[in-house]
Order: C-alpha cells, then structure tokens, then sequence
C-alpha cells in the first residue's frame, strides 16, 4: 500500500543529509513551507545550497535558516528588500555565496532540469554581468546566453491539499515554484493543511502528481504577514 503520510515534520526530514542542494518554493510570503524550514534548522543539517525566489524576510523562515550560518550559498532572483537584513549582512560578511539569476532563468532553469534538458538559450541577462563568462549564441539574429538547469536533492513545497498518494493541489498564488520544484527535486516534501481520501481529488485538478511527491506532511493554518489565511 503507497502512504506517503508522514507523522510528523521531524520524520518527513529524517534524512535530509549535508551538502544538499534544497529548492524552496514560495515568493516573499506567499507558499513559503515554513514549517519544513523550522524543521530542516531543527533537524541540523548544513553546508546547504538552497533556491527560493527570495533570500528570507525578517528573522523568521528561510532568514532564520540563513542566520543558523548552515547556508553556503543561495541561488535567487530577488535578495535584497526593506527586511532582508539577515541576507544583507552575510552577504557584505562573505559569509554567503549568492548566485542571482533572472526570475524568469530562474524559474526555467528548475522547470529545465524537471523536463530533462541538458541546456538551453535565453536572451535575459545577455551583455550583462550575470551572463558571465557563459556561451552565447545569435540566433535568426538576437543574442542569447547558455543556461543550465537547476536540479535539487530535496524540494520542499507548499501545497492546500493531498492524498496518501502524494497528489498536490494549491492555493493560489501559493503555487508559484511549487510544482516546478516537485519535477526537478529527487526527493519531494510537501506540507499540506487537508489530507483527503483517495479519489477525492478531481484528477483534473491535480497539479503536482503523486509520483513527484515522496512525503506529504499535515499541518496547520497560521496567518502570514502579507494576510495569507485569515479566520
């Protein structure tokens, strides 16, 4: 019998192991997994390389995991805002190593490694410094810079709802990188707030399908700082 229920955030982290390359999803507030943050500070792993969007917000979340000073590097399209003080001052320390890439490579490149494609050409950042010393290629005459994808040995996503079988809906603007994510990770945990019975969910109304999914774990409503679930 496939259950793929974890009891607890502990167990779904178990053995989340040193050097992992983890793909947050989320973007500044919205679809942040932050109880499989709290869990992965909790459960001590480090000498990470973590994606998100972001680089943390306050001093709670994906900027509290940065704070334990575990993250080696972060891979982001957008670090810097009004409350990002965490990223700043490890960054201005090198304490962090920052990889920052177009939100749109971002995004491609993790859906990139989910579809199993080795490279591909994209105009975005061409003739600038986040090019790099990348190949480059005109094409029907339009410069583009080579881009390769991201993979992750963990995604931790945040989903509305689930199955024993791994079967993911969301929520709205929640979804954002969530099931890019769930493709392009080797292992998939994901926080959902109802776990429902199997075929309950409308088929066509799975985003992410069970077999990307490898853990799901229950947990409960809490309001963001953006509004997020109000009672």
């Amino acid at each position: 019998m496939i259950n793929k229920i974890a009891l607890s955030v502990a167990d779904a982290l178990a053995d989340l192991k040193d050097g992992s390359t983890i793909l947050i999803g989320g973007f500044g507030t919205a679809g942040i997994p932050n109880e499989l943050i709290d869990g992965l500070i909790e459960q001590g792993a480090k000498d990470l390389t973590v994606v998100n969007n972001n680089a943390g917000n306050g001093e709670t979340g994906l900027a509290a995991l940065l704070n334990t000073g575990r993250v080696r590097k972060i891979i982001c399209s957008f670090p810097r805002q009004a409350d990002s003080q965490i990223f700043d001052a490890l960054y201005r320390s090198g304490k962090l190593e920052l990889e920052l890439v177009p939100q749109g490579n971002l995004a491609e490149r993790i859906r990139a490694a989910g579809a199993g494609i080795g490279a591909f050409f994209c105009p975005t950042g061409y003739g600038t410094e986040l090019a790099g010393d990348r190949e480059t290629r005109e094409i029907n005459g339009k410069h583009y810079v080579l881009e390769y994808p991201i993979h992750g040995d963990v995604a931790f996503v945040k989903a509305e709802c689930g199955d024993r079988w791994g079967n993911l809906t969301y929520r709205k603007a929640a979804r954002n990188f969530g099931p890019v994510m769930a493709t392009a990770a080797r292992k998939t945990i994901a926080t959902v707030h109802d776990i429902v019975e199997l075929g309950t969910l409308d088929p066509e109304t799975v985003v992410t399908p069970g077999i990307f999914v490898h853990r799901i774990v229950r947990i409960e409503r809490v309001a963001t700082q953006a509004g997020g679930f109000k009672k």
